[in-house]
């Protein structure tokens, strides 16, 4: 089993930044495709961004590309995600979730694909 705990989230106006961190326990996740999905209110879970296991492949949904950057340190069985230019419509509970899968592909698009996930983190992004 895979514990994901999310941290980083928080208040910020528009044009701000944050970085989310999702810190895993409970096994090595060096082996572990790697996403972040949130959800706004009344609205569907959507894909954020994903990193394959060895941190050398990237997907990002479109909205985001050239403002969002994921990382990883599996050394320290941590994933970021660092949220530069930040607009309102970036408002929602982000979620980390982990796949035993090494190879990205896109299918890790879908939270379907995902095998554990975090509890969340909230981030509200002030116009």
């Amino acid at each position: 089993q895979v514990q994901l705990v999310e941290s980083g989230g928080g208040l910020v106006q528009a044009g701000g930044s944050l970085r989310l961190t999702c810190e895993a326990s409970g096994r090595n996740i060096s082996r572990y495709t790697m996403g972040w999905f949130r959800q706004a209110p009344g609205k569907d879970r959507e894909f954020v961004a994903a990193i394959r296991s060895s941190g050398g492949n990237t997907f990002y949904e479109n909205s985001v590309k050239g403002r969002f950057t994921i990382s990883r340190d599996n050394a320290k069985n941590l994933v970021y995600l660092q949220m530069n230019n930040q607009q309102p419509e970036d408002t929602a509970i982000y979620y980390c979730a982990a796949t035993t899968a090494a190879t990205l592909s896109r299918i890790h698009l879908f939270s379907s694909s995902y095998d554990y996930w975090g509890q969340g983190t909230q981030v509200t992004v002030s116009s």
